[in-house]
């Protein structure tokens, strides 16, 4: 059966971007009576969290309701906004593989995030050219996994569903993506993504 992979769909937050040293943030959770799985859920599952991953509010507005509610200053939150992402590192090796496809395929970035991540990722962890087309939930009002941003990325590829491939560390946005009939990769490291995508551009399991 003929190759019919058109788009490759990455998530950013995880997979190309992810905490390599869990340290910074371990500390810092400690220094507020909080465990890392309950800080992580402070900073991303928060209500004001939320609204700012569905651009209702900008990611400023969010960081002063942190700051609010742990009587943070000015000061004291750059020094607890550098050290909660003091672990993250750009997986470039992964962005170059991703640059790779391009002649090909079309790339394509899908991440929940706030509005300060095209910044990030122009800026600061530069790997935006890695994709031909790139949505954030901020900016589309919209997350993972409402089916909406799904099909709305694919439309943006001008691909059907069974033509594209995405890869996510979350189960459920796997799942979502399945449910529509794109084929999922859950990510557990870069070398297992990797491999797990050319597999389906070589047309196994595609």
């Amino acid at each position: 059966m003929a190759n019919k992979i058109k788009t490759v769909i990455w998530d950013m937050g995880g997979v190309i971007l992810r905490s390599e040293d869990w340290t910074p943030r371990r500390e810092l959770a400690a220094q507020y009576g909080m465990t890392l799985e309950s800080m992580h859920d402070f900073v991303f599952e928060s209500e004001s969290g939320r609204l700012a991953t569905l651009g209702r509010i900008p990611e400023e507005s969010h960081w002063k309701t942190i700051a609010d509610q742990l009587n943070l200053g000015p000061e004291t939150l750059k020094e607890f906004q550098k050290q909660f992402w003091g672990g993250d590192h750009l997986d470039q090796g992964l962005a170059d593989f991703i640059r790779s496809l391009k002649p090909n395929y079309t790339t394509a970035l899908l991440s929940n995030a706030w509005t300060g991540a095209r910044n990030v990722l122009t800026k600061s962890k530069p790997c935006i050219d890695s994709f031909h087309v790139s949505i954030f939930s901020c900016e589309v009002g919209l997350a993972k996994p409402d089916p909406d941003i799904y099909k709305f990325i694919l439309r943006l590829c001008s691909s059907d569903p069974e033509e594209a491939i995405f890869v996510d560390d979350f189960a459920v946005n796997i799942e979502a993506a399945n449910n529509l009939g794109i084929h999922g990769v859950l990510f557990k490291n870069a070398n297992q993504a990797m491999s797990d995508v050319k597999a389906l551009l070589n047309g196994i399991g595609a």
